[in-house]
């Protein structure tokens, strides 16, 4: 005499069914396109806060140190043949 469990009931009852199911034709189903479609709101809203950060960004290279600074009507001469 064996004893079945609740479980093992259950198994056995659905395991008709899962032999309808074609391997090739199983989809993700509503709960992968929720996911999929959260992930890709969650990046839109990543670089649409990194867009607002980065034009909040004001910056501007400093001149090497040594160099002519601009207006000085130096701009667009070449070096002379010692340098």
């Amino acid at each position: 005499m064996t004893l079945t469990s609740p479980a093992h009931n259950a198994v056995v009852q659905v395991l008709p069914l899962a032999k309808d199911l074609d391997e090739n034709k199983v989809t993700p189903g509503v709960l992968g396109f929720i996911v999929f479609a959260a992930m890709g709101l969650a990046v839109w809203m990543l670089l649409k806060s990194m867009h607002r950060h980065m034009n909040k960004v004001d910056f501007e290279e400093a001149p090497p140190a040594g160099a002519a600074p601009e207006g000085d009507g130096t701009a667009g001469r070449s070096p002379g043949p010692g340098v």
